[in-house]
């Protein structure tokens, strides 16, 4: 029989992005019926997870209608994803009230994201490449490329709009705040390591180094000796 190990990694980001990186996927047509959303061995009712449209889609659905729809899975997706939902019945939203609820899920999904064997911040492309290589002891042909400019990045939002959208997904602001404070010193204790690492390997190399002078240093006094003995002896021969 083979055994395989498994590890588990995701990647995060701002939620604001992601959140109108959403909107815009869904309003080109994109949806998610095939997911079942499988959760203690069933999916959820349509009581339970109603839908935010009628029809096949929500093609050309405005932001303000992508706000407005209460029941909406962007909201709060990162954190819903990551944490554990049986501990909070589900989908079913009775199960418990909304601030015990909010308060599970959001540890669940920290707790979850620091058990991880890696995660990366999309905003942080080349140091989510560097812990990567150092966390699997690979290295990647080529390095990540930030792109700054995306879809979400070129929607012109104001200051009310931002807020809200904040507000909306306010747990998973509180993972990615949490997520970023871990990124960042993964990223400084990786470094520091490698650092010392390089430290005693060049400390060996001068080592090995000393070592090799000194079994060198014998062996040329010898053979200065030899040269010296030679010399004499020749210098007699010629005497004589």
């Amino acid at each position: 029989m083979c055994f395989r190990n498994f590890y588990y990694i995701t990647m995060l980001r701002d939620p604001v992005s992601r959140y109108l990186s959403e909107w815009k996927h869904v309003q080109r047509g994109a949806t998610w019926k095939t997911s079942l959303h499988m959760c203690d061995g069933r999916s959820p009712t349509p009581d339970e997870l109603p839908t935010c449209y009628e029809g096949e889609d929500w093609s050309g659905v405005s932001l303000q209608d992508f706000m407005d729809c209460s029941y909406n899975l962007a909201n709060n997706r990162q954190v819903r994803m990551l944490a554990d939902l049986s501990l909070v019945g589900c989908y079913n939203l009775t199960f418990m009230n909304e601030s015990e609820r909010n308060m599970i899920l959001l540890q669940s999904a920290k707790n979850n994201l620091k058990n991880m064997a890696f995660f990366g911040l999309t905003e942080f492309q080349r140091k989510t490449q560097y812990l990567f290589e150092r966390t699997f002891n690979l290295k990647f042909i080529s390095p990540f490329t930030q792109f700054n400019v995306t879809r979400a990045s070129n929607v012109d939002i104001d200051e009310d709009v931002r807020q809200r959208i904040e507000e909306l997904n306010f747990l998973d602001m509180q993972l990615y705040e949490y997520a970023k404070d871990l990124f960042l010193q993964r990223f400084q204790y990786s470094k520091q390591e490698e650092h010392q690492m390089n430290r005693l390997k060049r400390r060996e190399e001068r080592r090995l180094l000393r070592e090799q002078r000194a079994h060198q240093w014998p062996k040329e006094e010898a053979a200065a000796a030899q040269v010296s003995v030679t010399e004499d002896y020749n210098s007699q021969v010629a005497r004589w």
